[in-house]
C-alpha cells in the first residue's frame, strides 16, 4: 500500500528533483583521495523515506532500510532544509494552483494550532492545553478555499496574536509577482486576535478586519473562518506534524512546508479533474 497516491507524489518529486539538481550530482564523490568512496544514495530513495517519516511520524531509525540509513536521511534533510527547498516547493505549488484553478484571495483567514513536541527543541514550549507538556504551535494563513499561503512555527506557549504579523508578512513572497492580493481583502480571525493592536496591524497592511468579539456568544456557524480550521485538520493527518520530534526550527518548518505543498497538490488535482483532462487523470474523488 503506497504511503500517498502516485498522482500526488510524482508531480511533487518532479519539482523537487529540479530544485535539488538530481541529474547534476555524481554517483561517487570526485574529491575522494582514493576514488573509491561509497556510492551516493539516490535522492529519490531518501525522498521516499522522508515522505514516510512525514506520513507516519516515526523515528528515522524505524523507517531506515538496508539501502538508506537513518544518518543518510538526517544528512539529506539538513541539506534540503538548509537550502530552503521546502519553502520554494510550496511557492511553486501555489503558482501552479493559481494558474490552473485560481486562489480565492478576497477572504483570508489565519489561526494557530498546538501539537505535541515530546523531544523539546527550539520550537517547543509548555503547552497550555496539554498539562504543561512540551508542545509546538503553527500559525497558518489560507485563502477562501483552505489553500495554505504561509506558515510560521513557534513555541506552544506563544500567543496567537504576536504570530499574526510574521504569518501575514510572508504571504506576498509566497504568492510571487504573478499573483497579487486584492486592494483590501477581508481577514477572518477568531476572538483570540480581538485587540486594538491586531486591528491597527490589519489596517496598516491593508486588510479589512472580521474578528470575533470577546465576551460575546460564539455563533452557531464559524462564518468564513472554517477553511483554516479544516486546513489544520488536513495537516494533522500527517504524523510528523502531530508529534514534532525534530528539535531544530529549520527541520520542523521543512516538514510544515512539505505537508502544505502536498495539501495544495491534492486540492489542485481534485479541482482540476472536473475541469481538465490528462492521461493519468483520476476518475474518483478519492485519490489512490
Amino acid at each position: 500500500m503506497p504511503l500517498l497516491p502516485s498522482s500526488v507524489i510524482e508531480p511533487l518529486w518532479v519539482e523537487f528533483a529540479a530544485l535539488i539538481g538530481v541529474d547534476a550530482r555524481p554517483e561517487f564523490a570526485p574529491s575522494h583521495p582514493w576514488g573509491c568512496h561509497r556510492r551516493r544514495i539516490g535522492d529519490r530513495v531518501v525522498f521516499d523515506h522522508v515522505i514516510a517519516a512525514l506520513v507516519h511520524g516515526s523515528g528515522y531509525e524505524r523507517i531506515a532500510t538496508p539501502g538508506c540509513s537513518d544518518r543518510t536521511i538526517r544528512r539529506r534533510l539538513d541539506e534540503w532544509a538548509g537550502a530552503g527547498h521546502g519553502r520554494t516547493l510550496l511557492r511553486l505549488s501555489l503558482a501552479a494552483y493559481h494558474r490552473m484553478i485560481g486562489l480565492d484571495l478576497d477572504d483570508l483567514s489565519v489561526d494557530g494550532a498546538i501539537t505535541k513536541a515530546p523531544c523539546g527543541g527550539e520550537v517547543a514550549g509548555r503547552s497550555p492545553v496539554d498539562r504543561g507538556k512540551q508542545g509546538t504551535k503553527r500559525s497558518v494563513a489560507c485563502d477562501g478555499g483552505g489553500i495554505p499561503l504561509h506558515l510560521v512555527t513557534a513555541r506552544a506557549n506563544n500567543h496567537d496574536s504576536p504570530l499574526l504579523e510574521p504569518t501575514l508578512a510572508g504571504i506576498p513572497d509566497m504568492l510571487g509577482p504573478d499573483c497579487v492580493l486584492p486592494e483590501q481583502p477581508t481577514m477572518h480571525l477568531d476572538r483570540g486576535y480581538d485587540s486594538h493592536k491586531t486591528r491597527e496591524l490589519l489596517e496598516v497592511l491593508g486588510y479589512r478586519a472580521d474578528i470575533a468579539a470577546k465576551g460575546a456568544p460564539a455563533p452557531i456557524q464559524a462564518g468564513k473562518r472554517w477553511p483554516v480550521e479544516r486546513l489544520h485538520a488536513w495537516m494533522n493527518g500527517y504524523g510528523k506534524l502531530r508529534r514534532i520530534t525534530d528539535k531544530r526550527t529549520v527541520i520542523a518548518e521543512f516538514y510544515l512546508y512539505l505537508a502544505a505543498a502536498l495539501t495544495v497538490i491534492r486540492r489542485l488535482i481534485n479541482q482540476a479533474r472536473s475541469r481538465y483532462r490528462w492521461p493519468t487523470r483520476p476518475t474518483t474523488r478519492r485519490l489512490r
